[in-house]
């Protein structure tokens, strides 16, 4: 996709995609910014931060069809989409043996009609207890090949691949968790989704500490690595200070983490960007820093 740059009236970038020309998107420099909208809109997040976060999170069931108004609503404003693919009671073994696969063929027709890269996350989070088909491991990745292959072959050449485990396996640590990796053929993006709890599931953890431990496995793919989500409960500890550790971090420990999605909505914790002035303030320092602008 050639590079979009938005500028708002008073000069501030709004929206930003592929400025690099990268084949997968990854900037030249620093890291994307994305975000889930669940607690406000594209506009009122952008009056709030003083810009537009360049990749857009949304997620879809199953037999949604993806590719339309939102998808093209990012990629007309410049965004970048992160679709995040979410097969709810499919039998694994029906995608492996082409039970499904008049489904996977049409959002592959569509995928190619957009003409512009953007992210695909299939069944993120599949080493935890999201369980899609049933942490079988090799069912899994066999199940990522088949849809890749056929996206392939419908000529959808604009799909950006990301892989997105959970930060630990569904019995905690990663003993298990490169079991799920597709390959480096089925892969341009490796990932991972994690937070800070706060007050439950063990305790607050720094941003580092979070991501420390499954950070070495993905490096070693030598590939961008995504955070296809993340975010800090507001109980328990200092959520701005934890927002304004994100980039002295990415750059002392995490160089490869090139783009970080944050997860906006008061769900299992506060994962809201506003969850307290303090934790607002830091995440649009840290949203303005041209770190995430490149």
């Amino acid at each position: 996709m050639a590079g979009v740059v938005i500028l708002a009236a008073n000069g501030l970038l709004i929206a930003a995609a592929d400025t690099t020309g990268s084949s997968i998107l990854e900037p030249a420099a620093g890291a994307l910014l994305g975000q889930f909208y669940g607690a406000g809109s594209v506009a009122q997040t952008t009056a709030k931060l003083g810009r537009t976060p360049p990749v857009h999170l949304t997620y879809y069931a199953w037999t949604d069809d993806w590719t339309g108004t939102v998808t093209k609503q990012d990629l007309a404003a410049g965004r970048i989409p992160l679709v995040n693919w979410e097969p709810h009671k499919i039998d694994f073994t029906k995608i492996v043996d082409g039970s499904l696969d008049a489904t996977i063929v049409a959002r592959a027709n569509g995928s190619k009609a957009l003409g512009k890269k953007f992210f695909l996350d299939f069944a993120a989070e599949m080493n935890g207890d999201e369980a899609w088909g049933g942490n079988n491991a090799p069912l899994y990745v066999a199940a990522y090949r088949h849809i890749h292959d056929l996206f392939v072959a419908a000529g959808a050449t604009n799909v950006v691949w990301a892989w997105c485990p959970n930060v630990t396996d569904i019995n905690g640590g990663n003993k298990n968790t490169m079991d799920y990796y597709p390959g480096d053929a089925y892969v341009d993006w490796t990932g991972v989704d994690g937070y800070n709890w706060g007050t439950t599931n063990g305790g607050w953890q720094t941003f580092q500490q979070v991501f420390k431990d499954i950070y070495p496995l993905l490096a070693a793919r030598k590939k961008p690595i995504m955070i296809g989500e993340m975010s800090s409960a507001q109980a328990g500890g200092d959520k701005g200070k934890w927002i304004d550790e994100i980039i002295p971090t990415l750059r002392a420990s995490f160089p490869l983490i090139k783009c970080l999605v944050w997860f906006d909505i008061n769900k299992e914790a506060d994962w809201r960007i506003s969850s307290s002035p303090e934790s607002e303030a830091a995440f649009i320092r840290m949203a303005k820093d041209p770190y995430f602008n490149p």
